[in-house]
């Protein structure tokens, strides 16, 4: 019976000690704890301030051309320009840019010195340059009529260099 009780005994720490083995093999997975639940903390949503609110737009006021320009001036027996001259002309561009339908007359004039036809032909080509001037600086050539005077209209005498300088001209005038 010694031997049964021990076979028993050993049948039972054998069971145990598997029992006790397989227990420590066998780890239990801890579930995670639940994420505490937060309650969301309500956020006072901002709206952008509205813009403020723009006066209408007025157009900016429009500046009357100016076209009461000076007589642009010639070389004798020429029609190319006098450096003073280029000041007038960029004067009557920015004026004229001012008001874009406006139509012009371009008088060209001459001294008395020379033939008639020779002063004819030379205020033509003086009032043509005129135009070229401003072709060139981005105003449109058909607003331009020429128009030759030779020497019949003189504003000074041409009895003195001074007079016929001043006669050397080309007019520029609002076409109506």
């Amino acid at each position: 019976m010694n031997i049964t009780k021990n076979l028993l005994f050993s049948a039972l720490i054998a069971s145990l000690s598997l029992t006790m083995y397989s227990c420590k093999t066998k780890k239990l997975a801890a579930k995670p704890a639940p994420a505490p639940v937060e309650k969301p903390v309500p956020v006072e949503e901002k709206k952008p301030a509205p813009a403020p609110e723009k006066a209408p737009e007025q157009p900016a006021p429009v500046e009357k051309p100016n076209f009461n320009l000076d007589n642009i001036q010639f070389e004798f027996n020429s029609f190319v320009l006098k450096t003073s001259s280029f000041s007038i002309l960029d004067k009557a561009v920015a004026e004229m840019k001012k008001a874009p339908d406006t139509k012009f007359i371009l008088n060209g004039h001459s001294s008395a010195e020379g033939t008639p036809e020779h002063n004819m032909q030379l205020s033509i080509d003086r009032a043509n340059a005129v135009k070229s001037y401003f072709v060139n600086a981005g105003l449109k050539g058909d607003h331009f009529t020429i128009v030759g005077h030779g020497e019949k209209e003189p504003i000074s005498t041409n009895n003195s260099e001074e007079g016929r300088i001043l006669n050397r001209r080309t007019e520029i005038k609002v076409q109506n």
